[in-house]
């Protein structure tokens, strides 16, 4: 442990140090502050900011540490960091000089929102960090596995994994078990996971057997493959840096980075078919399976990461359905109708977001006009989604008193503009109020009306492509930023230590200033 942090960097050393002291913990010379009062006598405490204090001061203070949970702590601290240097270090690699595989995992760590959603809390009791070596030969491996979860709501709040699949390149199913919870289960979200509570009657798998399968299939370099990932990873509390997310390598052309495209979608895309049926339950060998074959087709056919959003017919059924989606997990679906107003049915939505904190579900009426007068007649905060279309934000109360929120949208197509303009011109004819008006009136009216829908049409492309030229301006004035904070954290840490240093001689000067009047007097 000791060669660990006299080669660690300095920055993975001041994190250590703030982990120890959010949790209070003590080594043979106390805490962080007990052992500056006894290592440094001219400061003491009083600089007890540990990016302030140089590195050889924060690697004597986790010297102090003996007990073997706390070394753990500090070696999975740092093995973490080592992994996301090396994954860093062949990030910055010629492109040339990579492989296909390599240069999947690199457009997914260039993502915008991997540092945010690939942050785990790896330290915490539970969770396995794979060691990545520094072998050259190790961090160049091809080798791929994909993996896919299903997970539950337990009573405590928190999801715990049911079921975990993995394959490899040849789609060989290399592990298919499903997972005891481990704790009281609230929700096992059957209509979405496929799984009922007995089916995991007489379950013996723990989430730490499985972790130690992964680990044997991660060894030596191996890539890990899935679809928004970082869901999977943090249901198996294991932080692995070499990864590929396929919701992050393939992309709308026409839509921001933050709307990432389905499993299905990428799956009707790319690969010609869609993983289920709509309304069947999630498989997740099915979707580890189709994981993989969205990298293969990259890696093997040069297939393009850009893909065309899907625009759909829309079947008249539809539009007389609204959208109810970011509804909290705590809220059966039952109470939906303390929400919305009217005559309705709903139809949950199984989906892959489901699997955090929030489900979607449709709110069906009988006939386009109602769901068009209820939406109408919501009260609430009026916002655009990720994608540009209006929404509203809602406030509502449970039958327990408890507040919650939840967006409701339209589920209705521009393109079904033009044909409400005709079934209500159709309607107006058939009332006699257009008896005398000529069919070629009706028909520059509806010129008019598609014009304007162009027009709205390429504004809306306009916006997104304006929004999309703000989020790059976003990400690189952020890492200006943190490049300019650590300059000035590393200036203060240099003023800081020249202070000291000029405290010292003045002290000595006064000291030896006193001595020399003493032997005059």
């Amino acid at each position: 442990m000791e060669d660990q942090l006299d080669v660690a960097e300095k920055k993975v050393l001041v994190e250590v140090v703030k982990l120890a002291q959010k949790r209070g913990m003590s080594g043979t010379k106390g805490v962080w502050k007990d052992f500056l009062n006894s290592h440094d006598k001219q400061l003491g405490a009083s600089l007890s900011d540990p990016s302030r204090r140089s590195k050889e001061v924060l690697v004597a203070f986790l010297k102090t540490f003996t007990d073997e949970n706390d070394l753990k702590l500090f070696a999975k601290v740092i093995q973490c960091h080592s992994n996301r240097a090396l994954t860093e270090l062949f990030k910055e690699e010629s492109p040339q000089h990579e492989s296909p595989e390599q240069r999947l995992v690199r457009l997914t760590l260039e993502h915008p929102q991997y540092p945010l959603e690939y942050s785990f809390p790896s330290y915490e009791e539970g969770w396995v960090v794979t060691k990545l070596k520094k072998k050259s030969r190790v961090m160049r491996s091809t080798n791929v596995i994909a993996v896919d979860c299903e997970m539950v709501l337990c009573e405590d709040g928190t999801e715990a994994c049911v079921r975990v699949c993995v394959v490899d390149r040849s789609l060989k199913v290399k592990l298919n078990e499903l997972v005891n919870p481990g704790k009281a289960v609230a929700d096992y979200r059957t209509e979405i996971t496929g799984i009922a509570a007995a089916d995991l009657d007489g379950v013996k798998c723990s989430l730490s057997d499985v972790q130690k399968s992964m680990k044997k299939l991660l060894s030596h370099g191996t890539i890990l493959v899935g679809h928004s990932l970082n869901s999977d990873l943090r249901a198996l509390k294991l932080d692995h840096a070499r990864v590929i997310d396929t919701s992050y390598i393939f992309k709308y052309s026409d839509a921001s980075f933050q709307r990432k495209p389905s499993l299905n979608n990428l799956c009707k895309s790319v690969l010609g078919y869609e993983v289920r049926e709509k309304g069947a339950p999630h498989n997740c060998l099915d979707d580890a399976c189709a994981a993989m074959k969205l990298v293969l087709a990259v890696i093997e056919r040069g297939c393009d990461t850009n893909i065309l959003c899907l625009h759909d017919n829309v079947p008249d059924s539809k539009v007389a359905k609204l959208l109810l989606h970011r509804i909290p997990k705590i809220v059966p679906v039952g109470e939906l109708h303390r929400a919305i107003p009217g005559e309705f049915t709903v139809e949950p939505k199984p989906s892959k977001n489901a699997r955090g904190d929030t489900y979607s579900a449709l709110a069906v009426f009988s006939s386009m006009e109602e769901a068009h007068r209820v939406y109408e007649s919501l009260e609430g905060t009026l916002e655009k989604d990720s994608s540009g279309r209006f929404q509203k934000v809602i406030t509502f109360h449970l039958s327990t008193g408890t507040e919650a929120n939840l967006c409701v949208r339209k589920t209705m197509r521009d393109n079904s503009l033009g044909q409400l303009v005709k079934k209500r011109a159709a309607e107006m004819l058939d009332s006699g109020e257009l008896k005398k008006l000529k069919a070629s009136k009706i028909g520059e009216i509806e010129m008019e009306v598609v014009n304007q829908c162009d027009d709205n049409l390429k504004e809306i492309e306009r916006l997104k492509e304006e929004l999309r030229q703000k989020d790059l301006q976003i990400v690189n004035q952020r890492e200006d930023h943190l490049q300019e904070i650590e300059r000035l954290k590393h200036e203060l840490s240099r003023k800081d230590l020249e202070n000291s240093v000029l405290h010292k001689i003045v002290q000595q000067h006064k000291e030896k200033e006193l001595r020399r009047k003493s032997k005059k007097f």
